[in-house]
């Protein structure tokens, strides 16, 4: 877990405002690996702030987010996630339970594009998800399968 003082320091540095609130959300999300969601981060949050509303806990996201501090998961296009990995990375996103596990660009042969992007589009990089089942889901299972 980043230290008050450096949460306080890279919000000076991306231009924010180093508010009590934001320095205990940008904690919360980066105390340990995961992708969470406004809920999760919200949840652990009001154990240190019981006043803070869930609509505060969004808007602290969506800001760390258009600032660089976080990333935006788009994981089967699902709700809102935020990645505290801010090197380039992949993700395996289980479509059973929704877990999501980064995994390093190299594990991929890289990715590139056969013709050009449409007309004035620039990419800047490309992001993998690979869709499937995790361990624990593979190991149960399906309701088709039953009888």
């Amino acid at each position: 877990m980043q230290s008050q003082s450096k949460v306080r320091e890279l919000c000076r540095v991306h231009g924010l405002a180093a508010t009590h609130q934001r320095v205990i959300i940008y904690r919360a999300v980066t105390a340990r690996p995961g992708h969470y969601s406004p809920e999760d981060v919200y949840n652990l949050v009001r154990r240190q702030i019981p006043s803070i509303s869930l609509a505060t806990v969004y808007k602290n996201l969506k800001t760390f987010v258009a600032h660089g501090m976080l990333r935006e998961l788009h994981p089967g296009a699902g709700p809102l996630r935020v990645d505290p990995t801010l090197e380039r990375h992949h993700h395996l996103v289980c479509t059973r339970c929704g877990a999501v596990r980064d995994v390093a660009s190299s594990w991929l042969v890289p990715v590139r594009a056969r013709r050009p992007a449409p007309r004035g589009f620039r990419v800047r990089e490309f992001k993998v998800d690979a869709l499937g089942l995790c361990r624990k889901c593979a190991r149960k299972r399906s309701p088709r399968s039953r009888s």
